[in-house]
């Protein structure tokens, strides 16, 4: 129950940013003045309908998006690099400058830009090779994630000069890429890197999409909630029930926060709360939920002590429990910091209640089922098969 909150939270909150950055773009090439709930309703069709076709073709679309969005940074690094005003150095990357106030919302707001890699078991019964194919995907993206978003940050500081990318970073804020390209680069390049920024919205959207489909159609398969939400299309194969249950909550908090921002004269609305607050929301749920699942893992691997290594069973999952909580735990403390305020207020702890609560409500009602339905309680996460 948390992770529905969570990702749907991630998934809604990414909306808010992609309506505020369409709108944007719209403006600046075509002077187009157009809503950001207009433009996020837009990603929300285009979302909805990936949802519901076949995995692979949304794997695709996601592919190409991804691959030439790789692309784009590497051109930017490479002339980051080229330019570099005080010298090719190692600034940014010595741990004398990594432990520095504040350090704990940036590795909280850090762990976010990692949020989705664990997804890849959730698509277990659409790949060919279930018992390796997901394990595979994970490592390899992980790796390839951190390894390119650490030379991508050293590029950064390397272009602006270690001396000035704090004073840039804070003058630019997340356009300092867009920036930088207007001036060492063609026009052309700043709006290809903003209509791939938009892209890679989209290509968030839908990934969170499928994710929220999958939680509500395996929920609904083992009768955890409604069975209806196990219902999936007879010609793509896709979760369809939970596909548009997603979208149905979408779609309200969308109208929402439309509403709720229809009188505010700040264009930013969307993004310091929409996107801020629920993708924070989501950051935090979802932290809270791999430190349990490594704990989890300590637990029922006690009983496979043949089948898996010592490291497997305990080192591994041990430290990463450790890792996940002590970096939950700097969430918690700044959790102000990261949803934009500077003391505490009613969101402060309802923001995380919302996360929270459904959680606790899961487990009594899993408690209850064992109580009263005691083979629904048993069939839960056997894809059905005993329930």
């Amino acid at each position: 129950m948390t992770a529905l909150v969570a990702y749907n939270s991630m998934q809604i909150g990414i909306a808010g940013m992609f309506g505020f950055a369409f709108s944007s773009f719209l403006d600046s090439i075509f002077g187009l003045q157009i809503s950001w709930w207009v433009c996020a309703l837009i990603a929300w069709v285009i979302v909805g309908i990936m949802g519901v076709l076949r995995v692979d073709f949304s794997a695709k679309v996601l592919g190409i998006i991804v691959g030439t969005e790789f692309l784009v940074v590497i051109i930017y690094d490479i002339i980051g690099l080229s330019h570099s005003p005080e010298g090719v150095t190692a600034g940014g990357m010595l741990p004398d400058q990594l432990f520095a106030p504040g350090v704990g919302a940036a590795l909280a707001f850090s762990i976010a830009a990692f949020m989705g890699f664990e997804s890849g078991a959730i698509y277990n019964e659409e790949v060919k090779d279930p018992k390796r194919t997901a394990g595979r995907a994970t490592i390899i993206a992980v790796i390839i994630i951190a390894v390119f978003y650490a030379f991508s940050a050293w590029a950064m500081t390397v272009a602006e000069g270690t001396s000035n990318v704090v004073g840039r970073s804070q003058e630019f804020g997340p356009d300092l890429m867009f920036v930088f390209l207007g001036e060492h680069a063609p026009v052309w390049s700043v709006d290809l890197a903003n209509l791939l920024f938009l892209t890679s919205l989209l290509a968030a959207l839908v990934a969170f999409h499928n994710i929220v489909a999958r939680y509500f159609f395996a929920l609904g398969r083992d009768r955890v909630l409604p069975s209806v939400l196990a219902r999936t299309s007879r010609r793509s194969g896709a979760p369809i029930a939970g596909s548009l249950a997603q979208s149905g909550l979408t779609l309200v908090v969308i109208l929402v926060f439309a509403i709720a921002g229809a009188g505010s004269e700040d264009p930013l609305f969307p993004v310091v709360t929409l996107f801020t607050w629920l993708t924070n929301m989501g950051a935090f749920g979802l932290v809270l939920l791999m430190a349990l699942t490594a704990l989890a893992v300590v637990g029922f691997l006690r009983s496979h002590s043949q089948e898996y290594s010592l490291w497997t069973r305990a080192i591994a999952p041990g430290l990463s429990a450790i890792g996940l909580l002590i970096l939950f735990i700097s969430i918690v403390v700044n959790f102000n910091v990261l949803i934009g305020l500077e003391g505490t207020s009613v969101l402060s702890w309802l923001l995380p209640a919302i996360v929270l609560v459904p959680g606790i409500i899961g487990t009594i009602w899993a408690l209850a089922l064992r109580s009263s339905r005691p083979q629904v309680y048993a069939g839960i996460g056997t894809g059905g098969s005993l329930g």
